[in-house]
């Protein structure tokens, strides 16, 4: 893999993948007007929840359900002192679909954050308190 990210005197940075896709990073430094993407924490915590809900998607597939709707809300707490790294994140799935129970998505959640996304498992290892809940809507 292989990124490159670019500063061309304001902000936002743009992010440069070896595809050509593109991702903007934001910060509000002037505190005039609000940032207008995302901040690279913002990301990390997007990239854990697209992360595992690709794995779970793939198990829910290979299971035979049909999703409607999935759906992660995620929430976390940083360290109050530089650097303010996670310490604990939460992941709460949502998922409709008229023939998946909710033993199947916590085996298929569970899965992915125990085995599987590679996101949640370097949060992890850098200490953060990551854990998860399931429900059916």
């Amino acid at each position: 893999m292989h990124v490159a990210v670019s500063f061309n005197g304001k902000l936002p940075l743009v992010g440069l993948n070896d595809k050509g896709q593109k991702t903007f990073f934001d910060a509000t430094m002037d505190f005039t007007a609000p940032a207008r993407y995302a901040s690279p924490m913002d990301t990390v915590l997007e990239a854990l929840g697209a992360c595992s809900m690709m794995d779970s998607i793939a198990i829910l597939k290979k299971m035979r359900k049909e999703l409607t709707s999935f759906e992660a809300d995620i929430v976390a707490e940083r360290a109050e002192e530089h650097p303010k790294v996670f310490t604990a994140i939460h992941i709460r799935y949502r998922l409709t679909s008229p023939d998946c129970t909710l033993v199947e998505l916590q085996k298929a959640t569970g899965l992915s954050m125990e085995k599987y996304c590679s996101v949640a498992a370097m949060l992890r290892a850098s200490g953060c308190a990551v854990t998860w809940s399931s429900e059916i809507i």
